[in-house]
C-alpha cells in the first residue's frame, strides 16, 4: 500500500503514522517533589483523551499510559492508596510528566502501542510488580521449527503474539515442536534430507534422541524428506493459524495415559504443558477470529473535530484518513477509498501486513467494546448515505 500512513516531521514524541490532522503538541510539567508535580498537573492537565510519559531525573522516558481522561488518570498515581502499587513506584521515580492529547480513547490506545515499541520505556516492561516482558512465538528460521523472540526475525513464517510468561511459553514451544516432530536444534547443526545427493553412502546420525523417541522428523539424519518435512511445517503453521488443536489433544492423552499406568510426575509435568498450550490456544483462536472477521472501515469521532476513518484489513490497522466533515472532502476521498475496496478484496497473508502488531490490539478493543462494531462499515459503504451518521461515516454494522 503505497500511500499507507503517512510520517510527519518529529515533534514531540515523534512521528504518529496514525494520526491523520496536524500533528499534536506535547504539553510538560515538572517539579522536585511529588507534592509540585501533582499541583502542575491540576492546573494545566486538561480531561480529554491522551497519552503521557513520565521522565526520570534525567530525562529519560520511563514509563508510558494513555486515558480515556488524562488529568483523571496522572491524579490516581499521587492517591495515598496508590503508594505501594504499581503507579506510586512509578511517581516517585518521576521529576516531569508529559501528555499528548488525543481525539478519542481508540486513538490513544493505538499511540500508546506505537510509543512503547518505540521507545521500550523500561518501566512499561520491568521493575512493575505483575509485569512481565512480551515474547512471540515465531515459527521459521531454515528447517522451519517454533521458537521465542522478543523482537521477531522478518524473514518468519508465521509470527503471533505477544505472550506472557516466559517459561510457560518455553514448555509451550517444547510441547510444540515435539508434536509436529520439528526440529529445535542450533543454527550450527548440519541438516540432511533423504533425497540429498552424496558421493558416498554414509549413515548419518542423529544430533539428539528426538529421532528414536519419534518427537523429531530427523532432518539432521536424512530421516525425512524435504516435502515431509514440509508438510510437518505446514501443520504448525494450521496451528498459528487457530484451524489446529493437535498439541492440546495430544497432550491430555499423554496425561491420562500416565494417570493410568499411575506415572503421576509424568502426569503433572503434562498437566503444566496443557495449561500453557491452552493459553496459547485461546489467544490464537482470538486472533484467527479477528483477522476472519474485522475487515471494515472503522469511523471514531473526536472530542476535537479531529474524527478518523480507520481501515481495519484481516484484523490488522492498515490505514488511516480524517473523516470527511463535508462533500468536499467526501469527494477528495473517493481515490483513497477506491483503493481501499481494491485492497480488501484480496485476504491478507498472515503477518504481512504493514503493522501486524496492531492485530492484538483491534482484536482487544472489539471484544471489549462490542458497541463499536456499529460504528463499522464496509469499503463499499463508504458514500453510501453520505453525512447522515452522527459517527462521521455511514455507521453501517458489518464486517466482510
Amino acid at each position: 500500500m503505497d500511500e499507507i500512513l503517512r510520517e510527519e516531521p518529529e515533534i514531540g514524541f515523534g512521528a504518529d503514522p496514525f494520526n491523520p490532522h496536524k500533528p499534536r503538541p506535547l504539553e510538560v510539567v515538572g517539579g522536585t517533589s511529588s507534592e509540585e508535580l501533582k499541583a502542575r498537573v491540576m492546573e494545566s492537565c486538561p480531561k480529554v483523551p491522551g497519552v503521557y510519559g513520565m521522565l526520570d531525573r534525567k530525562g529519560s522516558l520511563i514509563y508510558v499510559g494513555k486515558s480515556k481522561s488524562l488529568r483523571s488518570r496522572l491524579l490516581s498515581y499521587f492517591a495515598a492508596s496508590n503508594a505501594n502499587e504499581k503507579g506510586g513506584r512509578i511517581i516517585e521515580n518521576a521529576r516531569a510528566i508529559e501528555w499528548e492529547t488525543q481525539p478519542s480513547e481508540f486513538a490513544a490506545l493505538v499511540r500508546e502501542q506505537h510509543l512503547i515499541r518505540k521507545y521500550a520505556p523500561r518501566w512499561n516492561v520491568q521493575g512493575v510488580p505483575q509485569r512481565q516482558r512480551p515474547v512471540y512465538l515465531c515459527l521459521g528460521r531454515s528447517p522451519a521449527y517454533f521458537f521465542l523472540a522478543a523482537v521477531p526475525p522478518p524473514d518468519c513464517i508465521g509470527v503471533e503474539g505477544p505472550f506472557y510468561g516466559a517459561s510457560r511459553m518455553r514448555r509451550a514451544v517444547d510441547s510444540l515442536n515435539k508434536v509436529f516432530r520439528l526440529r529445535d536444534c542450533g543454527e550450527k547443526q548440519v541438516f540432511h534430507f533423504a533425497e540429498q545427493l552424496q558421493l558416498f553412502d554414509l549413515e548419518h546420525r542423529p544430533g539428539c534422541l528426538r529421532l528414536e523417541l519419534g518427537t523429531c522428523a530427523g532432518p539432521c539424519a536424512a530421516a525425512c524428506t524435504r516435502g515431509e518435512y514440509d508438510e510437518c511445517v505446514s501443520a504448525a503453521e494450521s496451528f498459528l493459524d487457530g484451524f489446529n488443536h493437535e498439541p492440546l489433544l495430544a497432550m491430555r492423552e499423554q496425561m491420562h495415559t500416565a494417570v493410568a499406568n499411575r506415572q503421576y510426575e509424568l502426569a503433572g509435568r503434562a498437566h503444566e504443558t496443557i495449561k500453557s498450550l491452552e493459553y496459547i490456544d485461546r489467544k490464537l483462536v482470538m486472533l484467527a477470529r479477528a483477522r476472519r472477521r474485522y475487515t471494515f472501515i472503522y469511523a471514531v469521532p473526536g472530542y476535537d473535530g479531529c474524527g478518523a476513518w480507520y481501515l481495519i484489513h484481516c484484523g490488522e490497522i492498515a490505514d488511516v484518513v480524517a473523516a470527511p466533515r463535508n462533500q468536499r472532502e467526501y469527494d477528495s476521498l473517493r481515490e483513497r477509498i477506491a483503493h481501499w475496496a481494491a485492497v480488501t478484496s484480496e485476504r491478507l497473508a498472515r503477518g504481512h501486513g504493514h503493522h501486524p502488531h496492531t492485530l492484538q490490539l483491534v482484536a482487544s478493543w472489539f471484544r471489549k467494546h462490542r458497541g463499536e462494531l456499529e460504528a463499522t462499515f464496509p469499503t463499499s459503504r463508504a458514500f453510501q448515505d453520505a453525512g447522515k451518521s452522527t459517527r462521521s461515516g455511514p455507521g453501517v454494522s458489518h464486517a466482510l
